[in-house]
């Protein structure tokens, strides 16, 4: 199968589109980057204010944000800002790095910062929740910028820090909210270290920026002189890709990829650990439940669930240990120092049908003939699971749960809608049982819990609390957490203990496994690639938005040409 996968790799590599300027095997190739893992259709926005949709590297590449945050060291690293600060206690002051320019020529300023902030009163812009705290952003002098808080949300602050990019006034006052939010901008000008080149059906190119600013501030500079996003194949198409060294860095889910690394060699393939895990985590898979339907909103049996719940079997047959069991807090291995140890040894769980078929019993639930249990006024329970038609290591992940359960006396039917209609389905509320992993890796676990109490509850939930969870204690300590300084780890751990008191007792949500931040990469091109050993950079080696200002362009700067054979 694999030789098939590569030969359709290399079709792919040497097909050119009708009107492209270049083929994608066209480009220099000892100065070129080729990555993968994002892009799922052609390009066809390079508008950073549009996260779901934007080209590869739109947001990192070409536009720019104040900070970096390096999830690993969890530290910021002044980008465009030299520096920001809380002057006093509802006033922070960005001051910015002076000499930086547009790729225009233009100057960067503090009119850019205020017209970028100020875009957020717009209802439609993504980050428009800033301005429910925010009472108004001014410029102090041309690098400078004062910000005042009504109520300082400390952490939703320090996340947008580093989440969302400066944008040129000069070229973008004036559109209609229409255009700012959904227009192409087809000809992005930015502060990066790369230069819109081109695009076609099969790929975006970046061609290096001579005149990026921390060349000369940071003493950095990016090595490909092209960067290519080629455009998502099967999983067995991009594959063999990697195998070929058609690709350099895929972040694509690879199959198998742990038995390349460990030992059928010749590859020249790297993961970040050189062992299971192989991955580092990236974001979590929950079980969602509609806690709005019966038996679902019943804390005893959703309780019972989470020990029902076979995640070993999904890490081991599934996908061959390059994930890792989430905690039972669900909390990402870099928020562990917030866990509350009591609390997670009084109310973890693992798998242990026997377990939760003995709270079943004991919350007065009793088995049919049929060995599944009933509610305990005889109603028959029957769930069904969902996850997208072609997410094929969930579809195969449900499959292991819905047998795991089964051991337990709870019955679980496994269904594959189309990814529409799925979101359709979890926006209304109008479904048992889901996996989700929508928030990833950040600086904050006050996302997590936002997502998982966030109140009111809408007709549509389209972005958070999908399993429509209501309880005001949880929901008042979560805007607590949000108004406590992200530099006050003791005040965070307090009210995340209680937060999570509730979650684990109640259960609305079920943490399954960590899914990885899939990064594989292949050295015949390039090398020096982010790893765990002492000797490596500790960069995220990711290319997926939103993650280039996670630390993954100073990867960038790291490599080193493959040496010469």
């Amino acid at each position: 199968m694999l030789a098939v996968a590569a030969l359709a790799a290399g079709a792919l590599l040497t097909t050119g589109v009708a009107g492209a300027s270049k083929t994608i095997s066209s480009y220099p190739r000892a100065q070129t980057l080729y990555t993968s893992g994002t892009q799922y259709g052609p390009p066809s926005s390079w508008n950073p204010l549009q996260p779901c949709c934007y080209a590869t590297g739109t947001l990192g590449l070409v536009y720019e944000t104040l900070f970096l945050y390096d999830p690993l060291k969890d530290q910021f690293k002044p980008w465009l800002a030299s520096s920001g600060s809380w002057t006093n206690a509802d006033t922070y002051t960005i001051k910015l790095r002076p000499g930086i320019k547009w790729s225009d020529g233009k100057p960067l300023t503090a009119d850019d910062v205020v017209y970028t902030l100020n875009l957020g009163k717009l209802k439609t812009v993504p980050y428009a929740n800033i301005w429910n705290f925010i009472s108004g952003v001014s410029k102090v002098n041309s690098t400078t910028v004062k910000v005042s808080f009504s109520t300082p949300n400390y952490q939703e602050w320090a996340n947008w820090l580093y989440s969302w990019p400066i944008l040129p006034e000069h070229l973008w006052q004036g559109r209609s909210e229409k255009t700012v939010v959904t227009g192409a901008n087809p000809n992005p000008v930015g502060t990066g270290p790369y230069l819109y080149s081109t695009h076609d059906q099969q790929k975006q190119v970046w061609v290096r920026n001579p005149h990026w600013w921390a060349t000369k501030a940071l003493g950095l500079s990016v090595k490909p002189q092209y960067i290519v996003d080629v455009v998502n194949g099967s999983n067995n198409v991009m594959l063999g890709q990697v195998l070929q060294g058609n690709i350099d860095l895929s972040n694509n889910f690879l199959p198998g990829i742990s038995s390349l690394v460990s030992g059928l060699g010749g590859y020249g393939l790297q993961t970040y650990f050189p062992q299971a895990p192989y991955m580092l985590p990236a974001n979590t898979a929950w079980l969602v439940m509609n806690t709005t339907k019966a038996p679902m909103n019943d804390a005893r049996f959703r309780r019972a669930l989470a020990f029902a719940m076979d995640v070993p079997d999904v890490v081991k047959t599934d996908y061959g240990n390059i994930v890792s069991p989430a905690s039972s807090s669900g909390l990402l291995p870099n928020w562990s120092k917030y866990d509350s140890a009591s609390t997670l040894k009084q109310l973890g769980f693992s798998y242990n049908p026997a377990k939760a078929a003995a709270m079943l019993a004991a919350a007065g639930y009793k088995k049919g003939s049929d060995g599944y249990f009933k509610t305990p006024s005889g109603a028959t329970i029957d769930l069904k699971l969902i996850v997208p038609n072609g997410w094929t290591d969930w579809m195969e992940a449900i499959q292991i749960l819905a047998t795991g359960a089964k051991a337990a006396g709870i019955k679980i039917t496994p269904s594959y809608p189309d990814y529409n209609s799925l979101v359709a389905q979890r926006s209304a509320g109008k479904f048992d049982l889901l996996i989700n992993n929508d928030k990833q890796l950040a600086n904050t676990p006050w996302l997590y819990y936002d997502y998982i109490f966030h109140l009111p509850i809408q007709s549509q939930q389209t972005t958070v609390n999908y399993g429509r969870f209501s309880s005001s204690t949880a929901w008042a300590l979560v805007q607590k957490l949000d108004k406590t300084p992200t530099t006050d780890v003791g005040g965070m751990k307090s009210v995340i203990a209680k937060l999570q008191k509730i979650q684990l007792s109640q259960m609305p949500i079920i943490p399954l496994w960590y899914n990885g931040a899939w990064a594989q990469y292949n050295n015949s091109v390039w090398t020096n690639w982010p790893c765990s050993a002492s000797t490596c950079n500790h960069y995220l080696p990711v290319s997926w938005r939103g993650y280039w200002n996670m630390s993954s362009i100073l990867m960038l700067t790291q490599l080193k040409p493959a040496p010469s054979k």
